[in-house]
């Protein structure tokens, strides 16, 4: 069995400066930096579009509708 690389562990602070500097975005979760994908405007209008139309559809229902996120680590 291989074991995954270990990076090294940012506190809070040693995050905030390099996120400061990094052309991309990154997440910060117990020490560890994950990169972010990002969304392209016309993703985040699809799915915003999506999100009211559906909405609007089921107003009264008594059901909802959620934005859900898969994240991959």
């Amino acid at each position: 069995m291989i074991a995954p690389p270990q990076h090294p562990y940012l506190t809070p602070d040693q995050y905030r400066t390099m996120e400061e500097q990094s052309p991309i975005k990154h997440e910060y979760i117990d020490g560890q930096i994950y990169a972010m994908a990002g969304a392209s405007d016309p993703h985040v209008t699809i799915d915003g579009n999506l999100f009211a139309l559906l909405r609007s559809h089921i107003r009264g229902s008594g059901y909802r509708v959620y934005i859900l996120v898969i994240l991959d680590k």
